[in-house]
């Protein structure tokens, strides 16, 4: 079986009966590492005693006034955020109960970053054993915005973490068009090259195809549908539409800020301009194996997901809103 995604940290977690990931120190440690948290060389006694310690015993109780006593402010809501976050994930049998309640629940003060690690490893997750590279490639967008460009007709998506510089002499036209520093070496991914990208999983340097009506959108398709029965527990299937006309507008999940925007004209009835429009990356329509889990006001009628890009042509997906925003009967009743 081909692994991908190391960095998440995967390794490092158990899983128990049911196959959910149970936090071990090990994986606390990772949290430990980061710059944010790891005391500089001016680092105050308390600072570096309360890491010392965390790191002989990453689920050891601290009190506020540990924190309180660390000299440095910008250190001290650090560590208040991330005690914050380990005890909220210390509280949940799996990572995946720890996310669902980050859903259902709010956020509070977790940081983004936190939020799209767990992304990142529960996707992983729920993706182990795909060896379908399209697949894997189109699930980055649930934890890395994406920048588009329209280039011949077709709509690529890059990551917009590993595009960010800009070099002074691309090396290619298509670093040229998508902006990419030469160093970067982006591809996009085609059958020639896309069994390469379990070699470098963890880089993100390879491009996506998400025109509509080819191989992009089917994959996140089924990486959609993985996500909601891994997290949900509900039969689905999901498959990606060119056009959206004469439909039963019941139910309708926005993958993003913008699609929700795009999703709620449509419920009122509005025209979308040519600008609007030219935004809609994906439409989906997703439908229940089993009536009987969907509410009745949905019954069988199918739920529409939109996806879409910002005015910037940024793609910042929120895959809460699928798990959030599904009209599930027995989700009224979690608490």
């Amino acid at each position: 079986m081909k692994d991908f995604w190391l960095a998440c940290g995967h390794h490092l977690l158990d899983r128990n009966e049911s196959g959910g990931l149970v936090v071990t120190d090990d994986f606390l440690k990772i949290y430990l590492a980061r710059p944010e948290l790891m005391p500089p060389a001016e680092a105050c006694a308390a600072e570096r005693g309360l890491y010392a310690a965390l790191m002989a015993a990453p689920r050891r109780s601290v009190a506020a006034a540990e924190i309180a006593a660390i000299a440095d402010a910008d250190a001290r809501e650090n560590w208040t955020f991330m005690i914050a976050f380990r005890d909220r994930l210390l509280r949940h049998a799996t990572l995946e109960a720890a996310y669902l309640d980050l859903v259902r629940n709010g956020a509070g003060h977790v940081p983004p970053i936190f939020v799209n690690q767990l992304v990142h490893v529960i996707l992983r997750n729920a993706l182990d054993g795909c060896e379908d590279p399209y697949v894997l490639r189109a699930a980055e967008l649930f934890f890395r915005p994406q920048r588009m460009t329209l280039h011949e007709g077709s709509l690529i998506a890059a990551d917009e973490e590993t595009i960010g510089g800009i070099g002074a002499t691309p090396a290619s036209p298509l670093v040229s068009m998508l902006g990419i520093p030469a160093q970067a070496d982006i591809d996009v991914m085609n059958d020639d090259n896309a069994d390469h990208y379990f070699e470098h999983s963890d880089r993100f340097h390879g491009a996506i195809d998400l025109t509509a009506g080819r191989r992009g959108l089917e994959a996140l398709a089924e990486a959609l549908k993985r996500w909601a029965s891994h997290l949900l527990a509900v039969d689905v299937e999901i498959e990606p539409l060119t056009e959206m006309r004469d439909v039963n507008f019941v139910w309708y999940v926005g993958l993003d800020s913008d699609a929700t925007k795009i999703g709620d004209a449509l419920w009122n009835g509005e025209e979308l301009d040519e600008a609007t429009r030219g935004r809609v990356v994906g439409l989906f329509r997703l439908t229940f194996r089993d009536p009987a889990v969907v509410i009745d006001k949905v019954g069988r009628e199918p739920v529409y997901l939109i996806l879409a890009m910002s005015a910037d042509k940024i793609i910042r997906m929120k895959p809460q809103n699928l798990i959030g925003g599904l009209p599930i009967r027995y989700l009224e009743t979690v608490s």
